[in-house]
């Protein structure tokens, strides 16, 4: 993911833990951790409103947009893409079908 989540540094520098992070905005531990570990897909408004207010910072303190890694990730994607989107090859209950249809047996 191209966003990386700098919470770990203000808990440091802030010499907090995050279970008492946990407590001062009332969120639960395990969420935290996810968020943390930068796990999390997505985050509320209110939620990074209160870690905010609980850290005495900004949400730029906390969030940091990495395109270097977002590089990376594009060209695995992309032939992954394109391998997907070759169509298969018809199948022989296809070709039987359209033969019938035809009125064409090939077996007679």
């Amino acid at each position: 993911m191209a966003i990386a989540i700098k919470l770990d540094d203000l808990l440091h520098d802030r010499r907090m833990t995050l279970t008492e992070l946990a407590d001062r905005i009332g969120m639960a531990l395990a969420n935290l951790s996810i968020l943390k570990t930068g796990k999390a897909r997505a985050i509320r408004f209110s939620t990074l409103d209160a870690i905010c207010e609980a850290l005495s910072c900004q949400p730029g303190d906390i969030l940091r947009f990495e395109p270097e890694h977002a590089e990376r990730e594009r060209p695995a994607a992309a032939s992954k893409r394109s391998a997907t989107d070759e169509r298969p090859a018809p199948t022989r209950r296809v070709s039987i079908r359209r033969r019938m249809s035809a009125g064409v047996d090939r077996d007679a």
